[in-house]
């Protein structure tokens, strides 16, 4: 068996890379290691939190159309931590206020209701998507800097070949290899980044879609009720 190629074996492994790497490709790869982490820990957290939202939302405006009295349910289920809840109790604070007095403005109050409730359809889309920034920027920006290290590692191992006046393989694939570890962590950051923000992505989509068909069919009933007010 061939002693060198045991040597080349044993450096070129991913422990043995990092530890033999310069301290500029450390802190590349360390800190490419901790935005995989932090991306599997959103991923993780974002999975429960659109499913649950999801739920909740489907059980909410089930039982929104179930009910009978909008003022009874408003008292029951309005404090709820759900985007549906929210909304709806943002168009029945727009419609109190723009009915307390007469003559009511019809016109008026149909256009302030679809203004509260698009609102606050906006705001809740914008926290539950809050954290999909960063596996966006994660998924642009790793492989970049994973570059960054492996063009950095490779200028190193150049220098050295130069000092060393050895080309040969076993002085050359080591530092090589260290250069393209980097890369390859980008990688690893960047690929479950990129698919995790595209489905989340179409995930809030679909939430979006459903609080603004829950808020046409709230103010279609509202304006309902505007329209036999005197």
């Amino acid at each position: 068996m061939n002693p060198v190629f045991n040597m080349d074996a044993a450096t070129l492994s991913p422990v043995a890379l990092f530890l033999q790497a310069d301290v500029v490709v450390k802190l590349v790869m360390l800190g490419l290691l901790a935005a995989s982490i932090w991306t599997w820990a959103i991923i993780i957290a974002f999975v429960g939190r659109l499913r649950r939202t999801r739920r909740e939302m489907a059980r909410f405006e089930r039982d929104f159309w179930k009910a009978d009295d909008i003022d009874a349910f408003h008292k029951a289920e309005a404090s709820l931590d759900i985007p549906s809840a929210r909304v709806f109790a943002a168009g029945v604070q727009e419609w109190r206020r723009s009915t307390a007095h007469e003559p009511i403005d019809r016109d008026g109050t149909r256009e302030r209701l679809a203004t509260a409730m698009g609102a606050a359809s906006a705001l809740e889309i914008d926290k539950l998507s809050d954290r999909l920034n960063v596996l966006a920027t994660v998924g642009s920006v790793a492989p970049f800097v994973g570059l960054f290290g492996t063009v950095w590692g490779i200028m190193r191992a150049f220098t050295g070949i130069a000092s060393a006046q050895n080309s040969s393989l076993a002085v050359v694939a080591p530092g090589i290899a260290e250069a393209l570890f980097a890369t390859a962590i980008g990688l690893f950051a960047a690929i479950p980044a990129v698919i995790a923000y595209n489905r989340f992505s179409h995930g809030v989509n679909k939430v979006e879609a459903s609080l603004h068909r829950f808020a046409d069919g709230f103010h279609t009933t509202l304006s309902r009720q505007l329209d036999g007010a005197r």
